[in-house]
């Protein structure tokens, strides 16, 4: 591997671990607005929320974490204005007070803020515009949580991005050389000084929320039960719950960070913990953790770099075949066991529709790590994988990817518009 493709992969995982407060989708509402409020220079009027079908979908059902247990647009947005610090990005509702969320829930119920279906943008879009008097500011962001591409006040341009995304560089260098087999040679040769922070962090971050999903009562308390109604001496339940307690916490508006994956705190939550839980299991050491977090987080990039981040293909399976890959490789898998892992898994669970983030999010995470712990032992532990030409599997792991990612990205194009219809109605 060369040195540039090394930094490379370093860089993805550096730039796509990051930390975040609550679901992505209307944290990043928060952040716009509270950027909106920072270019007005003063305290809105009125605030106006433009967003795609995408967003929409996945803040109408999702608790706003730091908001006394209120969800949706307004209030993800209105509390922004109030209370938002935009130097946090995706942490920028860590710091309100109890004085703010009054304040929210005032401004809510006077219709302070308004919103609207954006047509024709891209699936990650959100335009947020503060009125105050004469003036305006208007703040645009696309593609993914925190890039802002424009910001204007008035008529003058205050910020504008040099290129329509700030992954684009990122993006280029996923689709030109992430495939499986140089994952594994990463996650082989990396210097575990290298990652060491960034997953030292996703561990800290979200084995921390997963024990507080686990400790109260979230949600309809998906993970809880999972140990309560099955045989909690088992890895595999264990590593189902510790994902969906966190999941069930974060969904039900917990104020903890996590680091996400792929623009997803549920997806950095699926490909971490069961690794993590498997890691404990076989006392692993910390090094042969990292490498093994290494493989599952790339490979979860990896399939979604096909996808984009949102679509009505669940983000769930990517992330649990990536941990499938994770868990492979602490025992002992490489190349051919983690690529049967990976088809026998998008054979199973590869087309769970994505219907909004909310609390069911967390059985669908448990539900899709189930079958991925299947695939690795079947592609891993039993050396058996599906075949080329068996429904969607094509002649290697690579097709495979592909061929998934071409459904979720295309073929699901007409079921998520009808999935945000039905939940619109």
């Amino acid at each position: 591997m060369t040195d540039n493709l090394y930094n490379t992969y370093l860089d993805i995982l550096k730039h796509e671990l990051q930390p975040a407060l609550g679901c992505t989708e209307p944290i990043a509402i928060a952040y716009a607005a509270a950027k909106a409020r920072e270019a007005l220079g003063d305290m809105p009027q009125s605030i106006a929320v433009s967003c795609s079908g995408n967003i929409i979908k996945n803040v109408k059902g999702v608790i706003v974490p730091n908001a006394g247990g209120l969800r949706g647009i307004e209030v993800a947005a209105t509390l922004g204005v109030v209370g938002g610090d935009p130097t946090k990005k995706l942490e920028v509702l860590v710091d309100v007070t109890q004085e703010d969320i009054r304040r929210t829930k005032q401004l809510v119920a006077a219709s302070y803020c308004t919103c609207s279906l954006a047509d024709n943008v891209p699936a990650l879009f959100i335009r947020v515009v503060a009125c105050k008097g004469e003036d305006q500011a208007t703040v645009t962001i696309e593609n993914s949580h925190t890039n802002i591409t424009s910001i204007i006040k008035n008529d003058e341009l205050l910020y504008a991005s040099l290129r329509p995304t700030e992954e684009t560089t990122v993006e280029e260098d996923l689709r030109g050389q992430l495939s499986v087999s140089s994952i594994i040679e990463f996650a082989e040769m990396v210097r575990t000084e290298d990652v060491q922070a960034v997953l030292e962090r996703q561990i800290a971050c979200n084995e921390a929320i997963a024990q507080e999903g686990l400790a109260n009562n979230y949600g309809i308390g998906v993970g809880r039960t999972l140990l309560k109604r099955y045989d909690a001496s088992d890895v595999r339940i264990r590593a189902r719950a510790k994902a969906a307690a966190g999941s069930d916490a974060r969904m039900s508006g917990c104020p903890m960070p996590v680091v996400i994956n792929s623009g997803s705190g549920n997806q950095g939550i699926t490909v971490s913990l069961p690794v993590i839980e498997y890691a404990k299991e076989l006392n692993a050491s910390q090094e042969e953790l990292f490498r093994a977090l290494t493989v599952a987080n790339l490979v979860a990039i990896h399939q979604k770099k096909y996808i984009g981040s949102l679509s009505a293909f669940c983000g769930a399976v990517c992330a649990a075949t990536g941990a499938a890959s994770g868990i492979s490789y602490l025992h002992g898998g490489r190349l051919e066991a983690i690529s049967k892992t990976i088809i026998d898994t998008l054979a199973n669970v590869g087309g769970i529709v994505c219907d909004g983030a909310k609390p069911s999010c967390a059985a669908k995470i448990s539900s899709a790590l189930d079958a991925a712990i299947l695939g690795f032992e079947m592609g891993t532990g039993e050396g058996r994988a599906f075949n080329d030409g068996e429904g969607l599997v094509k002649h290697d792991v690579e097709a495979t990817i592909q061929s998934f990612g071409r459904v979720g990205k295309d073929g699901m194009r007409t079921t998520d518009q009808e999935i945000l219809h039905i939940m619109m109605e």
